[in-house]
């Protein structure tokens, strides 16, 4: 940077002011966007975890996903399994009875679960964000605690911070906690719970002082779902992914003793926004999964089906939209295994875990909606897996932060470098 630097003022001798600081402000987000290079050679140990979990995918996942999605019927025996194997709760630290596994190891287990059916990888996974602010920011006993028991018995938890009129509008939250002696009581309704219906805890987000701003108006929670005043909605029908339990969720007069506080009061969400840096990139990872599923089904099926005496893959049309899915699953791989190669090297990965996130979540849905098309008349139809795949996928783009809300994001990083 410095010699660039030098080369560039000394080639222009009446550079003006202005155009040296924008040279060097480039300068800067050059070498930030360009610092965190990776080596993408896996080791032994990380294709052992992607081959354990690709097997589990095709031999258990796969079988039973038109089952499930079907009937809504919650994948509790997949669950255990996959609970047995290691392939749930992967970023416990080791300290607390967990793998303690890395980002990138997790992000190969979330597409390759994916891979199988992506509604019984987010019911499988929907654990890491529920408890991803507690190894973040619980103390350690919450952590001995909390993350200990989901490592002794297959236990489910939720992250509950969505509600009926607040989605991306975090700081829209109307759930309020008030202390009381050595007590908080928690009030309100919960929207859109992964696992809501079978956690055994939830993490809350709820405001404490209307008066403050954002950063300081929330507090984390700890919450056991069998704490009276908590009631839970029916079971809700959605288009894909149907294998997850998402619910609402109503807190009335809960009472929550002080010592499950996460963090400090009225630093909730900083909190609550922190652990997507952790599993944004896994659900980028699972998006990716679901859009290699759909390349793959549409590759063998266009290999198969002739038209015009060939197959239909050496018609160009056909080719090209295989190719651009190819281009798009790389691409977005590639941006996955960045953002949790930083994560797992202490460096801040916002920008990049909301660039994963984007377009995974948009090449997810390209690539289900161009395989229906390969398929044609039999894409539409549920005999086909493709189908399914593009019901899926949908969600992608909504749930853990909108495909705006992480434009967003990345819009306000990219300002902040040149100010």
């Amino acid at each position: 940077m410095a010699y660039l630097l030098r080369h560039t003022l000394s080639s222009t001798g009446r550079t003006s002011l202005s155009t040296m600081r924008g040279t060097a402000h480039s300068l800067r987000a050059f070498s930030q966007s360009t610092v965190a290079r990776v080596d993408f050679t896996l080791s032994d140990e990380q294709k052992a975890i992607q081959d354990l979990a690709t097997k589990f995918a095709v031999e258990e996942i796969s079988p039973q996903a038109a089952h499930h999605d079907q009937t809504g019927e919650y994948p509790v025996e997949l669950i255990k399994k996959g609970w047995e194997l290691g392939l749930v709760n992967t970023h416990i630290p080791k300290e607390y009875g967990g793998l303690g596994l890395g980002t990138l190891d997790s992000a190969l287990i979330s597409e390759a679960l994916s891979y199988g059916c992506s509604g019984i990888q987010t019911a499988m996974e929907a654990n890491n964000l529920a408890e991803a602010p507690v190894v973040l920011s619980g103390n350690e006993e919450q952590k001995k605690k909390y993350l200990g028991r989901m490592t002794e018995e297959p236990l489910m938890a939720a992250y509950c911070v969505t509600e009926p009129g607040a989605g991306s509008d975090v700081a829209g939250i109307q759930t309020r906690a008030e202390k009381k002696g050595d007590r908080w009581v928690v009030n309100g309704q919960k929207m859109w719970i992964t696992n809501g219906g079978k956690a055994n805890w939830y993490f809350l987000l709820a405001k404490t002082d209307p008066s403050a701003n954002a950063g300081n108006a929330f507090t984390g929670f700890i919450i056991d779902a069998d704490t009276p005043g908590i009631s839970v909605g029916r079971k809700e029908i959605n288009m894909g992914q149907r294998a997850s339990d998402t619910r609402g969720i109503t807190f009335e007069d809960v009472e929550v003793p002080v010592e499950n506080v996460l963090g400090q009061p009225g630093k909730g969400f900083k909190i609550a926004m922190g652990a997507f840096d952790l599993t944004r990139p896994l659900v980028a990872a699972a998006a990716v999964g679901l859009a290699q599923r759909a390349m793959d089904e549409a590759t063998k099926y266009s290999l198969e089906r002739k038209t015009m005496g060939k197959p239909i893959i050496n018609h160009q049309a056909v080719g090209f939209m295989l190719a651009d899915m190819a281009i798009g699953i790389e691409s977005a791989r590639m941006m996955v295994w960045k953002a949790a190669w930083m994560r797992d090297q202490g460096m801040r990965n916002t920008y990049y875990a909301s660039i994963a996130k984007a377009l995974a979540s948009e090449v997810a849905n390209k690539s289900a909606s161009d395989a229906v098309q390969i398929f044609g008349g039999n894409g539409f139809n549920t005999e086909y897996p493709v189908e399914k795949l593009m019901r899926d996928a949908k969600i992608f783009q909504i749930y853990e932060g909108t495909s705006q809300i992480q434009r967003l994001v990345i819009s306000r990083f990219v300002a902040d470098q040149f100010k």
